[in-house]
């Protein structure tokens, strides 16, 4: 696809990890009110998942809810098996789930360095391997991987979240030259400081103070700017942070 369609989303099968809540959430349900087809992953949250399914079909969407864990190895490779059982091959890729648990240096053991990078990094790498060669083959697809400004300032959750944010930057750079000529775009969105997603680190008066807009983002902000991303033919190989001026760049 070479020009901008109209209609996007119609008919596309959307898998979005990490979909049972905050970010994830607001994605599936903005996608589905443009006619995807959306698989919501969830890690534990299976009756919040299913919530988010009633919601999408009681809407007229085409929706499903899949369990995985994503720190296990095989886990990507089963919820690609099992979106593509329920919906058909994958032609919008949202990677959203993730792991942050706030420690400092001396806390963050092997244990949690290993299992933050399994979720944060490697589950993407997994889903991508499986997925992008079948974009390949039908010449579209689409691929956002949600990030965090951390991977750029370093952030406070703690430097296993950092370091596995900022080697997800590195995946989408070398994916996205790579798959490009094919009809597939590959990005990064950033974001920071976003109520409803369990990682905010202090009292929400006191982060708002931080910020230049004045106030904390929503995730349906994230949403209309992943959408936007994923509509636009030629936007590839991009980081965008959202974070209302808080780190410009």
């Amino acid at each position: 696809m070479t020009t901008a369609e109209p209609e996007p989303f119609r008919g596309r099968v959307a898998l979005v990890t990490g979909g049972s809540g905050g970010i994830g959430q607001a994605v599936a349900l903005a996608l589905a009110a443009e006619d995807a087809q959306v698989a919501v992953h969830y890690g534990h949250q299976r009756d919040a998942a299913e919530r988010v399914v009633a919601q999408l079909t009681g809407q007229g969407a085409r929706a499903v809810a899949l369990g995985a864990d994503l720190s296990s190895p095989d886990a990507p490779g089963e919820l690609v098996t099992a979106t593509e059982q329920a919906l058909g091959p994958i032609d919008l890729l949202i990677s959203n789930a993730g792991l942050g648990e706030r420690r400092t240096l001396e806390e963050v053991t092997v244990a949690d360095f290993d299992e933050t990078l399994a979720v944060n990094l490697r589950a993407p790498f997994l889903l991508a391997q499986r997925v992008l060669p079948g974009m390949r083959e039908r010449g579209f697809g689409r691929a956002l991987f949600v990030s965090s400004v951390a991977a750029f300032t370093g952030g406070i959750v703690g430097p296993h979240y950092a370091s596995s944010k900022a080697g997800l930057h590195g995946l989408v750079h070398f994916l996205a030259s790579r798959f490009a000529p094919d009809g597939i775009t590959v990005n990064g969105l950033a974001p920071a400081l976003i109520t409803g997603t369990g990682m905010l680190p202090g009292e929400p008066a006191d982060l708002a103070r931080r910020i230049p807009v004045g106030r904390l983002g929503h995730p349906a902000e994230v949403a209309r700017l992943a959408l936007s991303i994923l509509a636009n033919p030629y936007v590839t190989n991009q980081v965008i942070s959202i974070d209302g001026g808080s780190h410009p760049r």
